[in-house]
């Protein structure tokens, strides 16, 4: 079997690692439009089982031609491009697991991947991803969901100047998540609101004091959590850093439409990606990532309320953020279980249809646990 991993950045270079080594007899491919980048991920894994090539996946026929050989398409490109990479997917017959922060439903290309007999899993990192793994499971136990609540963070140990954070992903992929809308349950009913908005201060556990606000996070759980009268995902960071991004915002540092400068167009949003990158991607500061997800509704005629915590770290002795670790090891281990036939359907198969298979999550879970990640697990009734 052959699987080919699309992006070698931070993510995708980890779980292309940890796929190769955990399932030693399948070919990893590792392809990136940037040569070099996909050539030094290929080297840094020294295996046998792992090889690359460069690809730019906006050549379609390049991209179709190159499937053809592969069973699996692990898919860790910008937002921009995820859906694309479904579409091609579906129409080559090829499976894939997908991390990208699309702005579009990959749910409305359900039928088609029905009729190609292919499994499309999308979101499959930490949020969306692990959130609705866990939030998958709360489903199952209980009779009927009434709320869903998530927060999560990928922060650093101690905040950060100039703005508390430092890079730990794509940063046309964080752009998207300070500037696209969110949509959210309210009262029973889809309502959609600015990111940055819902501005609250909330105490964590083992971080302190933090503040959470809006995201688009909770994707394919509007769809499968009909019964929800309150459902949202916020993203956690440090005090005030909401408050920076919202001045970078208003002063049109992520705008698409380029400005002119010295007769030269430039993307105001691509520019402060670049500078994004260059200024707060810091390797030496290690980083934490913190999840809740918190769960309620009624189970036996009574309410009960299912509570999942999640603090992990930077692993230091193979240099791996916690964002790559509990973004990057998730889509591998689904990844596995599509090569092992164990996930079973076709389709675009929401990840939390993973949590609602009992069997799926506790295999799930176990090999979380074998790679250093804890999920606690807290029943309130």
């Amino acid at each position: 079997m052959k699987v080919l991993v699309v992006g070698c950045g931070n993510i995708g270079s980890v779980a292309a690692e940890d796929l190769a080594k955990s399932i030693g007899s399948v070919d990893v491919v590792v392809a990136d439009k940037n040569e070099t980048y996909a050539k030094n991920v290929a080297e840094k894994i020294r295996r046998k089982n792992v090889s690359w090539i460069q690809l730019d996946t906006t050549d379609r026929n390049k991209l179709v031609k190159t499937m053809k050989d592969f069973s699996l398409v692990m898919g860790f490109l910008p937002g921009r491009f995820g859906y694309g990479l479904v579409e091609t997917c579906i129409d080559t017959g090829k499976d894939l697991v997908d991390v990208s922060y699309m702005p579009e439903s990959p749910l409305t290309l359900h039928e088609k991947a029905v009729n190609a007999d292919v499994q499309i899993i999308p979101d499959c990192g930490l949020t969306p991803g692990i959130s609705n793994i866990l939030v998958g499971h709360a489903k199952a136990k209980l009779d009927k969901v009434e709320t869903v609540h998530i927060m999560v963070g990928g922060l650093p140990e101690k905040p950060t100047p100039p703005l508390g954070y430092v890079i730990t992903w794509s940063p046309e992929n964080l752009i998207d998540e300070y500037t696209r809308k969110a949509t959210i349950v309210e009262n029973g009913k889809k309502v959609e609101v600015k990111a940055l908005s819902g501005l609250e201060t909330v105490d964590f556990s083992g971080l302190g004091r933090l503040e959470a606000f809006f995201t688009d996070g909770l994707r394919t759980l509007l769809h499968t959590m009909p019964d929800a009268c309150d459902m949202w995902e916020k993203t956690l960071r440090y005090l005030g850093h909401a408050e920076k991004i919202k001045l970078l915002e208003a002063l049109g540092f992520f705008e698409e439409e380029p400005i002119s400068v010295d007769g030269i167009g430039v993307s105001p949003r691509k520019f402060t990606a670049k500078l994004f990158t260059r200024k707060l991607w810091k390797p030496e500061v290690k980083d934490v990532v913190a999840l809740k997800v918190e769960v309620s509704g009624i189970q036996d005629n009574k309410r009960a309320v299912y509570v999942y915590h999640l603090l992990d770290y930077y692993d230091k002795e193979h240099g791996i953020t916690a964002m790559a670790r509990t973004t990057a090891y998730p889509a591998s281990i689904i990844a596995q279980f599509m090569l092992m036939k164990a996930v079973k359907g076709e389709g675009v198969i929401p990840p939390e249809e993973i949590g609602m298979d009992s069997k799926l999550f506790r295999m799930f879970l176990g090999e979380l646990g074998k790679r250093g990640i804890r999920v606690n697990e807290e029943v309130i009734r």
